[in-house]
C-alpha cells in the first residue's frame, strides 16, 4: 500500500496527507480540503486531487478556476496523472504543491487521533481550535431594504402593499437569525482544516474536546 501528500515547494514542513478514500479539493473557500485563502489568484474551488475511478492512479483535476492549474508547466485541463516529485502550480503565478508518493510506513495510526469532519489530524499537531459563528445569510438586510423600497410602488393598494410589508419583515427576522458555527483547527503547520455546524452547542463541544486532547484551556 502506498501513501500519498501535497506539500508547499516553499515551505515542505508544510504538508496535508490525502486519503485514498475521496479527493481533497483545494481553493479559497473555508470548505475545501486545502484551504489557502491569502494565495494569490486562486479560485474559490480551484482543484482537486483524487484517485482515479480504477484506484491505481492518482489524479489532479482543475475544477473551471480562472487562473487554471498547471502540471510540470503544462495546464490541465481536465484530469492529469501524478507522479511522485510532480509540481501542481495553482494559477499562472501562484503556489506550487509537489506531490509525494510512497511505501506505506509500517507503523500503526497514531492513537492521539481526532477527527475534524472528514480529517483525521494528529493530536500532537493541532495548534489552536476556535469556534466562530457568522451569518449564514450575511446580506439578507440589503434584499429586505429593497423589497420594502420595491414595495412602496404598491402603497396606494394598502391590501397588497401591507402583506408584502409584513411577509419582508417576517423574512429578514427568520433568515437573519439563522447562523452558521464554523469549527477551525490550525495546525502546526500553518494549516487551516475547518468543519461547518449548524448547532453553536455542537460546534463548542467538539472545540473543548479537541482542547482537552491537547492540553489547552476551554475558555472562549
Amino acid at each position: 500500500m502506498q501513501f500519498a501528500s501535497l506539500e508547499l515547494r516553499d515551505n515542505p514542513r508544510r504538508r496535508v496527507n490525502l486519503d485514498p478514500a475521496k479527493g481533497l479539493t483545494i481553493g479559497r473557500a473555508p470548505d475545501n480540503g486545502l484551504c489557502l485563502p491569502e494565495a494569490a489568484g486562486l479560485s474559490r474551488q480551484h482543484a482537486q486531487v483524487r484517485r482515479s475511478r480504477t484506484g491505481n492512479q492518482w489524479l489532479v483535476c482543475d475544477l473551471g478556476s480562472a487562473n487554471g492549474t498547471w502540471l510540470e508547466g503544462v495546464r490541465v485541463r481536465q484530469c492529469r496523472p501524478l507522479g511522485d516529485g510532480d509540481e501542481i502550480r495553482l494559477g499562472s503565478s501562484g503556489p506550487v504543491l509537489v506531490f509525494r508518493c510512497g511505501a506505506a510506513q509500517a507503523a500503526g495510526p497514531d492513537p492521539l487521533s481526532i477527527d475534524v469532519g472528514d480529517q483525521r489530524l494528529s493530536a500532537a499537531a493541532i495548534r489552536s481550535v476556535r469556534v466562530e459563528s457568522r451569518a449564514l445569510y450575511p446580506h439578507i438586510f440589503s434584499w429586505w431594504l429593497l423589497l420594502c423600497l420595491g414595495g412602496l410602488l404598491l402603497l396606494p393598494l394598502p391590501l397588497l402593499f401591507w402583506p408584502l410589508e409584513l411577509l419582508a419583515l417576517a423574512g429578514w427576522m427568520l433568515l437573519g437569525a439563522r447562523k452558521e458555527h464554523l469549527l477551525e483547527v490550525v495546525t502546526n503547520d500553518g494549516l487551516a482544516h475547518r468543519h461547518r455546524f449548524r448547532n453553536r452547542l455542537t460546534a463548542l463541544a467538539h472545540r473543548n474536546g479537541i482542547r482537552r486532547a491537547i492540553g489547552q484551556s476551554q475558555g472562549p
